[in-house]
């Protein structure tokens, strides 16, 4: 008879490593918010892998990066901070990075501190030659001793079993956490505020939605006159400039408009029902300095 495991897993590397991608392709569910840009993940999401004879809880935390606000600082913390309560850990790099650079060096050191089972995932090795991905994984093995070591382009997702098959191998005998059906621990709300957060940074320039915050001031379940199911979510974009406001807004209303239909179209999906998404946008210089916006990216066990 084959014995049941469960566990924790964090994923930490630098940002834009595609750590939220490759957990997308895991749990084979939308559940961390990918955009090619940095720091697109701010707080740590925990998202469940429900296989056959294990039952994997992923982590997937903030990039780490030079901190330039508390919010970053918050940010590096929620990191670190998780990886002291997982069985094991992921750590990803990129194959198109020649040399081991100083903020991967900077993470070595830390997991050597911690002294845990760490597999190196190396990601986007469709974009180097097979001699330059062999000689990056002999300079990472050189510098720690790696369960091991998974090359793979985290997009595609015929890589996921090696990676849950690794995992499940370093896992001990444990109970299931969750029921079969559950994938994430986040509420409906942090679901829609990240799914608004990530049309935001698909959508707008590059300094704009780094400096956002969004917050759902209502998410009201409800029966239409003809007896159908509907959602009403009422949600709030702050800014920190107010030039960043009329970007967000766009003529006549019009970027806004297209973040609000996007994210509606994908979390009409992931509820399973019709959503009434009405966003405002508010101007607030400090928010990302306000002690009890900055614990809601807190880790928390």
């Amino acid at each position: 008879m084959d014995v049941f495991k469960s566990g924790f897993v964090s994923i930490i590397g630098r940002t834009n490593v595609g750590k939220s991608t490759l957990l997308n392709n895991l749990i084979k569910e939308d559940v961390s918010i990918t955009a090619n840009k940095p720091q697109t993940t701010r707080m740590a999401i925990r998202a469940i892998a429900n296989r056959k004879n294990s039952q994997i809880i992923f982590i997937d935390t903030p990039g780490i990066h030079k901190p330039k606000t508390k919010l970053s600082e918050t940010m590096i913390e929620t990191a670190f901070s998780s990886l002291k309560d997982v069985d094991v850990i992921l750590f990803m790099v990129e194959a198109t990075s020649p040399q081991i650079g100083k903020g991967d060096t900077y993470i070595l050191e830390k997991l050597k501190e911690i002294n845990k089972k760490v597999i190196l995932i190396i990601n986007k090795i469709d974009l180097v030659k097979k001699e330059d991905l062999l000689s990056i994984i002999d300079e990472y093995r050189d510098k720690y001793d790696f369960s091991s070591v998974i090359p793979v382009d985290s997009t595609k997702s015929k890589y996921s079993d090696i990676v849950l098959d690794e995992i499940e191998k370093l896992l001990k005998p444990g109970p299931k956490y969750f029921e079969d059906d559950e994938y994430t621990d986040q509420t409906s709300r942090q679901i829609v505020e990240e799914k608004i957060r990530e049309k935001a940074l698909r959508n707008l320039d590059e300094e704009v939605p780094h400096g956002i915050y969004i917050e759902v001031i209502k998410f009201k379940e409800r029966l239409t006159k003809n007896k159908e199911e509907i959602i009403d979510i009422e949600a709030t974009i702050y800014c920190k400039r107010d030039s960043h406001k009329g970007i967000i807004i766009g003529k006549n209303g019009m970027m806004l408009k297209k973040i609000g239909q996007s994210a509606r179209y994908d979390l009409e999906k992931i509820f399973g029902t019709k959503i009434n998404l009405k966003l405002w946008v508010k101007v607030d210089k400090k928010w990302d300095e306000n002690t009890a916006i900055l614990k809601k990216f807190k880790y928390t066990k």
